[in-house]
């Protein structure tokens, strides 16, 4: 089977900033594979954190299928710039996770990391929210 072009989008979300947290990713491939929705609750934490989060739980299952290329798209701006390298990584409890984001991303032939505003990554917003409720009711 050829490798297909991977996009993943990824989103993180807190409430209260550190609060409760939930993380959401929506794996799309390139042929006629169904898109693959991902979230979880992932306890007290901050928004950057969350987003982070999101984006390690996608590139776990991007890298599953071995795919062509990868294309990735987040409303983090800060998370966005700091995986490109344009923002330096100053807090250090996010120093691990962008280490181990950025390990991950070399193990892809080709990567595009692209920031969208909020409205086009809606369903990976919503599956972040939707771990944080589904936590809350259960």
């Amino acid at each position: 089977m050829i490798p297909a072009d991977v996009t993943v989008r990824v989103d993180g979300a807190s409430r209260g900033n550190p609060g409760p947290a939930g993380i959401g990713a929506v794996v799309e491939f390139g042929d006629a594979r169904a898109p693959k929705e991902l979230c979880a609750y992932i306890g007290e934490t901050t928004n950057n954190v969350a987003e982070y989060r999101a984006l390690l739980l996608a590139l776990e299952e991007a890298a599953r299928h071995e795919p062509a290329s990868l294309s990735v798209y987040s409303d983090s701006e800060l998370l966005v710039r700091q995986m490109r390298g344009e923002y330096k990584v100053k807090a250090p409890h996010l120093r691990p996770l962008h280490a181990e984001a950025c390990r991950r991303l070399r193990s892809f032939p080709a990567v595009r990391i692209l920031h969208v505003p909020r409205e086009e990554n809606r369903r990976a917003d919503f599956l972040a929210n939707l771990a944080i409720d589904q936590h809350r009711k259960g």
